[in-house]
């Protein structure tokens, strides 16, 4: 009986001090809105600035995305090193991990009409397993074949933009249009990536890459996109292209300093010769070779041929957004810090204004636990209005910036940490004046009157 007597004390001492608390949030209302203005700028802060980072990380890591999955892209940087079709045919054969493989050819701003509309648009060319490389469906139609590469038949597929202005959104399939003065057959329309995804491709059309040549003129293969089934085949890829490739343009080893001469260096366990007639590296005109000069583009620090995992891309461009993120919300976070000053400091002008009424509840036999609860509370009240008012701002300030275009999300973690910080600057802060007013003596509370 004792024990639920003392249950139901502390009960009617906590409601009292929570309805005290509440009412003294509430006598000087011009106050309290202060402070939890304070708290709601720090709260919505956070909230938007994370949201915009993180916006922009999940837009640039769609991008990426967007330009397919394990997706390995082989690019000559130097005139001296091209890709020959052979070789590029038997990367899936030769190479453990890749699946398919293509080369790209690119022509730029070329002349294009359809009916009496007349345009120039960028073109590229590929063999028939550019949707599987690149993960794009065709939605209309169907993609080229191997029959149509071979035969460099003038056939085309629309990016879906393309297709859609044509005929006011209706399917062009079956239509012809012309590139370069001939009659190209549309047999196909490409799903749609969205706006900035893909590489443009929605605003491009894709031919295959024999009739590619013909158009830019050009015989020369400088680019390969090679594709692997997941993540580990694509190291794995990775790792014996970059191997085959080094050794055949003269890196890791095979070229001795200062005089362009090739040695026999035996290749790795498991590794996979080319055939000899890999990419093609044309001589250089020959020049007198001095120690100060070495002959071969190697040397100058120039990167001949590169090797690049969109994988790899993908987590570099999430990991730089994610650092970036961090940062706005650490700045952020500063003005929560300041809020918690501000909930201080009217703490204590309170406990200084209302010595009078500590005095009495402490002559009427208030408990200091008493007095330390209410004023705690009142922090705490202060905080969680704070926290719900910077909330909804955070949020309206979220689909402000997504409204005017930019990227921008409400993130569940960033509301978590956001809240969990104003309520602990509110209880820390509001620690040391319930303190101060809990250890004020009852008469010289009532001297101060």
């Amino acid at each position: 009986m004792q024990k639920r007597e003392n249950i139901s004390n502390l009960f009617v001492r906590l409601k009292f001090s929570a309805l005290m608390a509440l009412d003294g949030i509430t006598s000087n209302l011009l106050r309290t809105f202060l402070t939890v203005l304070g708290i709601s700028i720090g709260v919505a802060a956070v909230i938007s600035l994370t949201g915009i980072g993180e916006g922009a990380r999940r837009s640039i890591v769609e991008q990426f995305e967007s330009l397919g999955e394990n997706v390995i892209v082989i690019k000559s940087n130097a005139d001296n090193v091209k890709f020959e079709i052979e070789e590029i045919e038997s990367l899936p054969v030769r190479v453990t991990g890749v699946e398919y493989a293509t080369p790209v050819i690119y022509t730029e701003e070329t002349p294009i009409r359809w009916r009496r509309d007349e345009s120039e648009m960028d073109i590229i060319g590929v063999n028939e397993y550019y949707p599987e490389i690149k993960d794009h469906p065709v939605v209309s139609g169907n993609f080229f074949t191997s029959l149509h590469v071979k035969q460099r038949s003038p056939v085309v597929v629309l990016g879906y933009n393309v297709a859609k202005s044509l005929l006011n959104g209706r399917s062009p399939v079956g239509y012809s249009m012309k590139i370069d003065g001939i009659n190209y057959r549309i047999v196909g329309v490409l799903g749609e990536k969205g706006e900035g995804k893909g590489d443009g491709i929605d605003d491009k059309i894709v031919i295959p890459y024999t009739s590619a040549m013909k158009i830019a003129k050009t015989r020369d293969i400088l680019e390969i996109w090679a594709k692997s089934a997941s993540a580990e085949d694509a190291e794995l890829a990775m790792v014996q292209l970059g191997r085959i490739y080094k050794r055949k343009v003269g890196l890791g080893g095979n070229i001795k300093p200062g005089n362009g001469q090739e040695e026999e260096v035996p290749v790795e366990e498991g590794g996979i010769d080319m055939p000899v007639d890999g990419p093609v590296v044309e001589p250089m005109p020959e020049e007198p070779s001095t120690p100060d000069q070495p002959d071969n583009v190697f040397e100058k620090g120039e990167e001949p041929l590169t090797i690049t995992s969109l994988n790899n891309l993908v987590k570099e461009a999430d990991q730089a957004n994610r650092i970036m993120t961090v940062l706005l919300g650490g700045i952020a976070a500063v003005s929560l810090l300041v809020g918690g000053i501000g909930i201080m400091n009217i703490m204590l002008v309170a406990v200084t204004e209302r010595t009078s009424e500590i005095g009495v509840r402490r002559a009427l036999g208030a408990k200091k636990e008493d007095l330390l609860i209410q004023f705690l509370l009142e922090a705490v009240y202060v905080s969680i209005i704070g926290c719900l008012a910077g909330i909804l701002l955070g949020a309206w300030a979220v689909s402000i910036v997504a409204r005017y275009g930019l990227t921008a999300v409400v993130n569940l973690d960033s509301i978590q940490i956001a809240v969990f910080v104003a309520l602990a600057s509110g209880l820390l802060f509001g620690v040391y004046p319930a303190i101060n007013a809990s250890n004020l003596p009852p008469v010289e509370a009532l001297k101060r009157q």
